[in-house]
């Protein structure tokens, strides 16, 4: 009965075609429960099937990509017109029997090189049996070790969905109404010196770690070439990259970006501008920008909440000779800030 609570408060009116929460935001997720002994054991296999009674739309992308299941057997959901309805159908249909899946003859019984890791104590639509003599600790699997990387992930939710979390996050809800009024006026209107001590009373926190200096120094500008400002290029985690780094320098910088709401433009602290995605004219308002002050850029383009690099335009390097490299790590504890599928105009008020 819970589980067809919980599939009519999520699916009821969504449309079918357009659902992609079980391939963008739930994979993070089911990684965070799976098992080092149980996927060691797992990849050791030929055929790999997984039975669930979950909503196949909700574990087959996962299975299929991240744990590399050949066969993924779920819940059929009902739709009309397009769209769920919330109800599950009680019988699957055009399921092979799970001897065929397996490529056992009519003729055979299944033998005892087929391993079933499981701990169902009903039938389903096929009898897969799993024996455990003992359970003893198990551990997490490590990211490296997953046949595919999970690379990007989207939805506003970062924590667990826990009960006790899930408790705390709506305990919570009442005083961020209060805490976003004080957090944008205070980055809006009151000078860094100010503005920084009661950001991190609010909960915002910042380690800053600058490089050992080396013998290098700049070249001097030429007398006939204008002086321009310092490029910093940052690798993109959060819609905040910039104002990261402005807030630690404590001065102002204009931050060049692919695609940004018009909500985060109002709302931001320092000056934003759009790029066109053409090299020519990119160059050059970056060329102009440059003249007027320091420059920030991502030049990735989009958002990775995960510890890789991705690749990235390489028009920054003809801009200027000063280049400063900065490399960022966020971490959220309860809601992300931005979002690929949602709505954009929450982006700042997120954070």
């Amino acid at each position: 009965m819970g589980l067809k609570i919980m599939v009519m408060v999520c699916f009821f009116g969504i449309k079918k075609e357009s659902f992609r929460v079980g391939r963008a935001v739930l994979p993070k997720f089911f990684l965070e429960d799976v098992g080092l002994e149980a996927f060691e054991v797992l990849k050791r296999g030929g055929t790999k099937v997984a039975v669930s009674d979950f909503p196949q739309v909700m574990i087959e992308s996962f299975l299929r990509d991240y744990l590399e299941i050949d066969c993924v057997v779920g819940r059929e959901l009902k739709s009309v017109c397009g769209y769920f309805v919330g109800l599950m159908e009680q019988k699957k249909k055009d399921i092979l029997p799970l001897e065929k899946i397996l490529g056992v003859g009519e003729e055979k019984t299944i033998n005892q090189d087929v391993i079933g890791i499981s701990c169902f104590n009903r039938s389903i639509d096929h009898h897969l049996f799993s024996h455990c003599k003992t359970r003893g600790s198990w551990q997490y699997l490590p990211r490296d070790k997953c046949p595919n990387p999970l690379i990007f992930h989207d939805g506003r939710l970062a924590l667990r969905p826990t009960p006790l979390a899930t408790l705390a996050l709506f305990m919570w809800l009442p005083f961020s109404f209060i805490l976003v009024p004080i957090r944008l006026v205070a980055a809006l209107t009151l000078p860094y010196s100010i503005s920084i001590p009661l950001l991190t009373f609010s909960g915002f926190r910042c380690t800053i770690s600058k490089p050992k200096t080396s013998g290098y120094s700049p070249p001097t500008p030429k007398e006939n070439k204008p002086k321009k400002g310092l490029l910093y290029v940052c690798n993109h985690r959060t819609l905040l990259d910039p104002l990261y780094l402005s807030f630690s320098l404590k001065k102002d910088l204009t931050a060049v970006t692919y695609s940004l709401s018009r909500m985060s433009e109002i709302l931001s602290p320092i000056r934003t501008v759009r790029l066109t995605r053409n090299r020519d004219e990119d160059g050059k308002m970056m060329e102009k920008l440059l003249s007027q002050g320091d420059l920030v850029v991502c030049p990735e383009g989009t958002t990775c909440r995960e510890p890789y690099l991705l690749r990235f335009s390489p028009l920054f390097s003809e801009m200027s000779d000063e280049i400063v490299p900065v490399a960022l790590d966020a971490h959220v504890s309860m809601f992300y800030g931005t979002t690929a599928g949602g709505l954009k105009c929450l982006d700042p008020l997120s954070f």
